[in-house]
C-alpha cells in the first residue's frame, strides 16, 4: 500500500502517477493499473455532477465520493480535495472538514488549493495527523478572482511568489505539491528547490509526477484542456454500446432466450 511517506520519498527518485476518480468502479480500475495516488478531486463538479465549475461542490458531496473511491482502492494513496469555502476562513471548520475525509470516508490525506492563507492551516493539519498535499498555480476555486483558467506564474514576480509559497508550504509540513498550468521552466525550478515531490498538470515534464482528470485521460470528456491527452475513447465506446442496446431492444434481438428464464411448473397459473 502506498503511504504518504512513500510519496514524499519518491521526490527525485521515482516518477509519481496520479489520476482522479469519483466512484468505486473507476477507483478499482485506476488502483489495479498500479497508479500511485488516486485523487478525489473537486473536479467531480465538472466531471460528474454537471456543474459549470468546482465552486458549487459541497463537503457532503466530496465526502460521499471520497468514501466511494476509498472502498474501491486497496493499494493507492487516496487523497481528498477540500472544496470551495470548506477551509480558509475558520481553522476549526477546516480541521473538522479535513478530518471527516480521513476519519469517516477512508482518505489518507487531503489536497488544498493553496495561498498565503493556507500556510498556517497546513501546519495545523499536519500537526493533528492530517497529511496535506498543497496546490499552486492555476487554482480553479479562484476562477472568479483570476478571471478564467489561464496559465499562472508567467511573470517574474508571479513566479517568485509561487516559489516562496511552495517553500512555505513545504516548511509547514505539506508532503507534496501539485503545480497546475504553469510554465514548464517555472515548474522545473520549483521542483529543484523543494525536497518534497511536485506533481504537474500542464506544468511540463520536469516535475516528479503527473496527474490528469480521469475523464480526460480515458476519453470520456467531450472536451479536454490543451495540456491533457486522451489515452482512450471511452466516450465513443459508451456511445456505441448504448446505441447497440437501443437497436437490439427495438428490433427484439434483446433479450434473447439465453437472457430469460421460464419456470415450467408455473404454467397452470395462466
Amino acid at each position: 500500500m502506498v503511504t504518504v511517506q512513500d510519496v514524499r520519498e519518491m521526490a527525485g527518485e521515482e516518477t509519481i502517477t496520479m489520476l482522479t476518480a469519483y466512484d468505486t468502479p473507476t477507483a478499482e480500475i485506476v488502483d489495479e493499473a498500479g497508479i500511485d495516488v488516486v485523487l478525489v478531486g473537486d473536479s467531480v463538479g465538472n466531471a460528474v455532477l454537471g456543474y459549470d465549475s468546482t465552486l458549487p461542490v459541497t463537503v457532503d458531496e466530496m465526502a460521499s465520493h471520497t468514501g466511494a473511491v476509498a472502498r474501491g482502492v486497496e493499494d493507492a494513496l487516496v487523497v481528498a480535495d477540500l472544496p470551495f469555502l470548506s477551509f480558509g476562513y475558520d481553522e476549526a471548520t477546516a480541521v473538522e472538514n479535513a478530518g471527516r475525509m480521513l476519519k469517516e470516508e477512508g482518505a489518507s490525506a487531503v489536497k488544498i488549493e493553496s495561498g498565503e492563507h493556507t500556510v498556517a492551516l497546513t501546519e495545523t493539519l499536519t500537526q493533528v495527523g492530517i497529511p496535506v498535499m498543497a496546490h499552486l498555480g492555476l487554482t480553479p476555486q479562484h476562477v472568479n478572482e483570476l478571471g478564467g483558467y489561464s496559465r499562472q506564474g508567467t511573470s517574474e514576480e508571479a513566479a517568485e511568489e509561487m516559489l516562496d509559497l511552495a517553500l512555505a508550504h513545504e516548511e509547514a509540513g505539506a508532503f507534496s505539491l501539485v503545480l497546475e498550468h504553469v510554465p514548464a521552466n517555472i515548474a522545473a525550478a520549483i521542483t529543484e528547490a523543494l525536497s518534497i515531490p511536485t506533481i504537474g498538470i500542464g506544468a511540463g515534464p520536469d516535475t516528479d509526477g503527473q496527474v490528469l482528470v480521469v475523464n480526460d485521460a480515458v476519453g470520456l470528456s467531450d472536451w479536454s484542456p490543451s495540456f491533457s491527452k486522451q489515452f482512450g475513447d471511452v466516450r465513443g465506446e459508451m456511445e456505441r454500446a448504448v446505441e447497440d442496446f437501443r437497436d437490439a431492444v427495438e428490433s427484439g434481438e434483446f433479450p434473447a432466450d439465453e437472457h430469460s428464464h421460464v419456470e415450467e411448473n408455473l404454467d397452470d397459473v395462466y
